[in-house]
């Protein structure tokens, strides 16, 4: 995964970023970033709570933290949404990012 530009904010002991989602999508895939957010391709349709609920899982298993430990804080009913991930600092977050299909060439925090 290639990813330009992704803001992350870390208070709280948590790690808050935004997302544009793509659902509806042949597989479900980190495919890089837009204006600022990571954009996602989701396999399911944004019928009752399927896509949040595939994001959710497609976080959780890309950043190897549980799904309890990631939340959609804003935007359940958006393609643009914020999420809050518990339990890792920034600096793991951008690690385990980078492990996907490219690199995470720049971050702001």
């Amino acid at each position: 995964m290639k990813v330009g530009l992704i803001k992350f904010d870390e208070r709280d002991e948590a790690i808050f970023f935004s997302v544009r989602v793509v659902p509806r999508a042949s597989k479900s895939e980190v495919v890089g970033e837009i204006e600022g957010s990571l954009k996602i391709r989701l396999c399911s349709p944004p019928v009752d709570g399927a896509a949040n609920a595939e994001l959710i899982k497609l976080l959780a298993r890309m950043l190897v933290v549980s799904s309890a430990q990631v939340e959609i804080v804003s935007g359940q009913t958006s393609k643009t949404k914020r999420i809050r991930i518990t339990g890792v600092t920034t600096d793991e977050l951008k690690e385990r990012l980078s492990r996907g299909k490219g690199t995470l060439a720049q971050v702001r925090e």
